[in-house]
């Protein structure tokens, strides 16, 4: 059997170096955006809401940031989530989709939802995504990406199935 040397770590103790930081910390330049597509399962993994977090990061360095969700990813926008009512947090977590949607489009980030992955797959009317989230033609996604290609922006695409 292992023997492990040292002393139990305590609550609030650091187990790596976080403040030695590698790359310069970019801020945005007038007229700098990003856009962000996501193809993925809310909640059967991690992906959905590290890419939310990381674009509410780029909103704050400054980009003008655009979240274009799409296939699965329409789910993520919402508005009907909660149980045993909508908007009650049945656990932990339940909602972080939504409250990190609602902290990005509070602070300038905008947030598109692909319609036919919302009404044709999902039976999510429009009126069910989130207030403030700008619903979107199919063809939108596709010109979402050249749209930011055309002007230079960061883009950042993720994909789970």
């Amino acid at each position: 059997m292992a023997n492990i040397v040292g002393e139990r770590v305590k609550k609030g103790d650091a187990i790596v170096d976080y403040d030695d930081k590698v790359f310069e910390d970019i801020q945005a330049e007038p007229g700098d955006s990003a856009y962000i597509l996501m193809h993925t399962v809310p909640f059967e993994g991690s992906v959905g809401l590290v890419n939310m977090l990381t674009a509410t990061r780029i909103n704050r360095k400054g980009f003008d940031t655009h979240l274009v969700l799409y296939g699965p990813g329409s789910l993520m926008a919402s508005a009907s989530r909660g149980y045993p009512k909508v908007g009650d947090e049945a656990f932990p977590g339940a909602l972080g989709y939504n409250k990190q949607l609602q902290t990005f489009m509070d602070e300038g980030g905008h947030v598109y939802a692909c319609r036919f992955s919302a009404a044709a797959l999902y039976g999510m009317r429009e009126i069910d995504m989130m207030e403030g989230v700008k619903p979107i033609n199919p063809l939108d996604v596709l010109d979402a990406v050249l749209t930011a290609r055309r002007a230079g922006a960061l883009i950042m695409q993720t994909w789970t199935v």
